[in-house]
């Protein structure tokens, strides 16, 4: 898992995370790095600075401070050595790895027209360690199912930034894809289509997918979501599109298509709960047109996630 991740890290800030302790690597979920300030991490939902000797500390006064070479010689690996190259990448703020861990970029903006149109003098990083987490979906699946028409609901999982909202879907992509239905249900594996804009929900490399998303899924890889949706719709034929961070006006008009197309749709939204994202004016058509007939809100307790709710269009609480 972590070789993706130490390809990119110059030789001394490697060495650093190297050394920390196994127990703390196993539940890394980010590492944050900042120009001549201190070296943190994130772990099972605690955060830490990090001394030169890979130890935890108290406070930021022991800890590494990585120097303006290192930061250089980090976007300098990001980019493969040529930054100019990944300016779509840097204008989003973030750029996806091998093995779908996105790098959060934060620095000094060039404005275009009132949008961003570059990032410049970075100095800070933020590696999101992805991870698979097999069977995560299990719980919830059967709430998702549609029993009257043999597939699953349309689902939108809800929650706030690293509380395992694309973990979840992935693994429901899979679990979809192989066919692991209530044990009532006799019947496959459909077929899978997943829009992964932001090269994380099926980490593919030349397209070729490194998590395992199920043997009946195909991958649009690096594409945006609205257009994407519709390519697999025209190309693929899929019975369940699967779509992470949903939210622009484009999105929810590819989600109509598809709705008209008779396919079925897993997608995921940044939210604290389903009054929040009502306040989302795109959302929000797609909530009072009940789209959806499922709703996942997520938690994280102790740096573990766990199912908060299921609801239905109507609000109603679905057991699972």
């Amino acid at each position: 898992m972590f070789e993706s991740v130490y390809a990119v890290l110059p030789f001394p800030l490697k060495t650093v995370i190297q050394q920390l302790p196994t127990d703390v690597l196993n539940e890394l979920e980010e590492i944050r790095i900042r120009e001549c300030r201190p070296l943190e991490i994130v772990f099972k939902g605690r955060y830490a600075f990090i001394s030169s000797q890979g130890e935890l500390c108290e406070n930021d006064t022991g800890a590494h401070r990585p120097t303006r070479e290192e930061c250089v010689k980090l976007l300098d690996l990001l980019t493969n050595h040529s930054v100019y190259s990944y300016d779509e990448e840097l204008k989003r703020g973030y750029i996806t790895i091998v093995g779908g861990h996105r790098v959060g970029l934060a620095g000094r903006t060039l404005l275009e027209q009132g949008k961003v149109k570059h990032i410049r003098d970075i100095s800070s990083f933020n590696i999101r360690i992805a991870r698979e987490v097999m069977d995560c979906g299990k719980k919830v699946l059967p709430a998702l199912f549609d029993s009257a028409a043999r597939t699953i609901h349309h689902t939108l999982v809800i929650s706030p930034p690293q509380r395992g909202k694309t973990t979840l879907i992935r693994d429901l992509a899979r679990l979809i894809s192989y066919g692991y239905w209530p044990s009532n249900m006799h019947m496959k594996g459909l077929k899978v289509g997943i829009v992964d804009e932001r090269c994380e929900l099926a980490a593919c490399v030349r397209g070729v997918p490194k998590f395992d998303v199920g043997p009946r899924t195909d991958v649009l890889d690096a594409c945006p979501k609205a257009e994407g949706m519709m390519m697999m719709i025209r190309a693929m034929s899929p019975d369940v599109i699967v779509v992470d961070e949903i939210g622009r006006e484009e999105d929810a008009e590819a989600i109509q298509e598809a709705l008209h197309a008779g396919i079925r749709l897993i997608a995921s939204a940044h939210g604290n709960d389903l009054n929040d994202i009502r306040r989302r004016p795109v959302l929000q058509k797609l909530i009072s047109a009940e789209i959806f007939s499922r709703y996942v809100v997520l938690h994280s307790k102790d740096g573990t996630v766990a199912i908060h709710s299921v609801s239905d269009a109507k609000g109603n609480q679905v057991p699972c």
